[in-house]
């Protein structure tokens, strides 16, 4: 897990605002430093581009998801149930934490970011790297759910990406300001999970 300052979380979270009404290209050190009330060079001060800002962003939208799913791997219940646990978890810490993950999926295109330094290079690596370690929890807890027999005889890797590509639309769709009260996030989480391990279809 990473650790941030005060300072730091303050720029973070003004960030994250920005970088998901705005996109990466057109939020800039100077829209993030307004939102602020403060100057860009409190924003300077900390982060030397708008790239290292973003990646910090990007960053602590992981943990925050990693805080949240980890807990649910040890859920009660059979294989099944603890993967339907982590993704309730995962869908409620994303309406809990809209802007940082919303940026997280914007990073999905890092590769876009063009000229990169040598450090920045490295450090987009460790976040591909983070990615897909989150992904591999849920692959390796489907997979204990499908030798079970729990769940289908299915591609793991393209179930776990069909499954947490499911969760990740509601960043597109869920409004925090209609949406905001618990039993709300609870109802939406709940309901996405159930449509998404057991599907549409009718059953006998």
């Amino acid at each position: 897990m990473s650790e941030f300052t005060p300072a730091r979380l303050e720029i973070l979270h003004a960030a994250a605002e920005c970088f998901m009404e705005q996109g990466f290209h057109a939020t800039s050190i100077d829209v993030v430093a307004r939102r602020m009330g403060a100057t860009k060079g409190r924003v300077y001060h900390h982060y030397p581009s708008k790239v290292d800002l973003f990646f910090d962003v990007h960053r602590l939208g992981m943990d925050l998801l990693f805080s949240a799913v980890e807990p649910a791997r040890h859920a009660p219940g059979d294989a099944l149930e603890v993967l339907a646990a982590m993704m309730k978890a995962h869908a409620l810490a994303m309406f809990e934490h809209h802007a940082f993950e919303s940026v997280v999926v914007q990073g999905v295109q890092l590769h876009r970011f063009g000229a990169l330094t040598p450090r920045q290079h490295q450090e987009l690596e460790a976040l591909i790297a983070t990615r897909d370690q989150f992904e591999a929890l849920f692959k390796e807890q489907a997979s204990a759910a499908r030798r079970a027999k729990l769940l289908a005889n299915v591609d793991v890797s393209i179930a776990v990406k069909t499954l947490l590509g499911g969760l990740q639309w509601s960043l597109i769709w869920y409004r925090p300001e209609i949406d905001d009260s618990a039993k709300n996030r609870e109802r939406l989480a709940e309901a996405m999970v159930r449509t998404l391990l057991l599907g549409l279809a009718a059953r006998a």
